[in-house]
């Protein structure tokens, strides 16, 4: 008897895809994303869709239906920023159904297709003054081990302009010494750029003072501090970086300041100071100096604007 040849079936890429294939999807698209704060991000994002995607019928998902999208969350006043976050995560969602063959590639490449939001101006940025920056520093106490803590934080923010997830997962070993200064070595950031870090003579203190007050030699550098001044677990989260900035900016009287204004601080005092823009950007990390200037807001001088002098101050 003739034995038969078995022909393995090949499943055709979808049209419309069910619940099951977008959660599929989503989790190869959070498992291609290296930073936690991106798989965040896109997790949120990619939520969203899916919840409006499943809320009624929808014929497929394809261009058309993300069009559709895209005037959901326009009619909602979402911030154009926003929307092509949720957009982007929404292609990332089409690229993996379409490599894992639950989409066709024609339906994804239509969606990869649909633009994002345009942004109208540019977002004026927030920076504080040398006197700012000096005041919001003396807003914390070195006379408790918390004080120390939160200005060993804040002079790590303003004077190496780290992100949050940056500063909470330093450790004591990362700390070394380079051409005979401080610096934070090999520093893993933003897209898992690597770079070194220089760490002020101030700063470099401020974190001394604190980690002798805690007996803190290895591991993470910032602990939590408990409400009877004990030290205690092994880290802190970014959102305990939120807390400490907008507790000494009340203090201090600075209103609508935020962790990432202290990283555009930093910047700033470079730059005034005669720092060169390609160092900036060293500094920060930056994959393109029109980021750096966009944090220096040198392109649009508000001190001396150029319409404070029109010829017509005496009328």
């Amino acid at each position: 008897m003739a034995r038969r040849k078995k022909t393995a079936k090949r499943s055709k890429p979808k049209t419309i895809l069910r619940l099951p294939d977008l959660e599929q999807s989503k989790n190869a698209v959070l498992n291609s994303l290296a930073a936690p704060s991106s798989q965040v991000s896109y997790g949120h994002a990619i939520d969203e869709f899916i919840g409006w995607y499943c809320s009624e019928p929808r014929l497929a998902f394809n261009r058309t239906v993300v069009l559709r999208y895209r005037f959901f969350l326009e009619q909602n006043n979402l911030a154009p920023a926003t929307i092509n976050v949720r957009l982007a995560a929404v292609r990332r969602l089409a690229y993996e159904a379409a490599d894992t063959g639950l989409l066709s590639p024609e339906l994804a490449a239509g969606i990869r297709r649909v633009k994002g939001a345009k942004r109208l101006g540019v977002r004026i940025g927030n920076w504080l003054t040398i006197d700012q920056s000096k005041a919001l520093l003396q807003m914390s106490s070195l006379e408790t081990a918390r004080g120390k803590r939160d200005r060993a934080i804040l002079s790590l923010l303003i004077g190496c302009g780290l992100r949050r997830a940056e500063l909470v997962g330093l450790r004591t070993d990362d700390l070394q010494i380079r051409e005979e200064h401080w610096v934070i070595a090999d520093l893993i950031g933003k897209g898992r750029h690597i770079r070194t870090v220089p760490v002020p003579a101030w700063a470099k203190r401020a974190v001394d003072g604190w980690t002798e007050a805690a007996g803190i030699t290895t591991g993470r550098i910032f602990r939590r501090v408990s409400r009877f001044r004990k030290i205690w677990g092994e880290g802190i989260t970014p959102k305990a970086i939120w807390h400490v900035v907008k507790a000494a900016a009340q203090r201090a009287g600075i209103q609508n300041l935020a962790p990432h204004d202290l990283r555009r601080t930093c910047a700033r005092l470079c730059h005034c100071s005669g720092g060169e823009l390609e160092q900036i950007q060293f500094l920060l990390g930056h994959g393109s100096v029109q980021t750096t200037e966009r944090y220096l807001g040198c392109k649009q001088e508000l001190r001396h604007a150029v319409n404070d002098k029109l010829g017509l101050e005496d009328t």
